[in-house]
């Protein structure tokens, strides 16, 4: 699977997301910087976590308007799959790629800690590996992780099986509107998800239940 990982200053959880993708995927993905304007033809490409530009504005809010984001832009109406997790989830709604917006936490704290997950829609190349109704547990890292949208956006999500995970068994950790943790573009090439699969992957973490989201996409790949 070939892959590429776009880094803004204050990204700091891109080397988590290369040891990730190459641990599953057997290749290293390409990295490219934030002032690049083309990314190369790869499977996927990832908006890792981290803090880009020191969340100013807006998390999310100038890494949107990165140079590189044209490009990227560029791929998503080719149909290449793009997942950001975390703050890239944040760039990914700021930058109008999926609805909706990331707001500060409920208890307007910075929440640190593994939540419980379920596969609400596993027929998605994000997430086919994992069982209908599966729950599996995944760290969260975020201050400003409340899901927000309004209600037709929210209805809309729902009746077109966009939310692809949501948080299980009330460890909601930020008040998500619908207990909502990663979603889809329409077109079903794009997911953004808070948690963060790529800390799961090796015994030495504690456990293996986040490699379902990296090996769904090498088998699309």
């Amino acid at each position: 699977m070939k892959s590429a990982i776009l880094v803004f200053p204050g990204s700091n959880r891109d080397r988590d997301m290369i040891k990730a993708l190459k641990n599953i995927g057997g290749v290293d993905p390409v990295l490219v910087w934030h002032q690049d304007t083309t990314i190369p033809d790869v499977d996927l490409i990832v908006l890792p976590g981290g803090f880009s530009y020191g969340d100013y504005l807006r998390s999310g809010a100038i890494a949107a308007r990165a140079s590189i984001l044209k490009d990227l832009h560029r791929h998503n109406e080719r149909g290449t799959r793009i997942l950001g997790v975390c703050n890239g989830f944040q760039i990914l709604t700021e930058a109008g790629l999926l609805p909706g917006a990331l707001m500060r936490n409920k208890g307007l704290t910075f929440v640190c800690k593994t939540v419980q997950l379920e596969a609400v829609n596993v027929d998605t190349p994000f997430s086919g590996q994992y069982k209908q109704g599966e729950v599996f547990s995944c760290p969260v890292a975020h201050h400003d992780g409340n899901y927000f949208a309004d209600a037709p956006t929210l209805d809309q999500l729902e009746a077109e099986k966009r939310v692809v995970f949501r948080y299980a068994r009330g460890t909601n950790p930020n008040g998500s509107c619908n207990d909502i943790a990663g979603i889809l573009n329409e077109s079903g090439n794009v997911m953004g998800m808070m948690p963060h699969p790529e800390n799961l992957i090796e015994e030495l973490h504690g456990g293996l239940s986040g490699r379902g989201v990296f090996e769904s996409l090498l088998e699309a790949a």
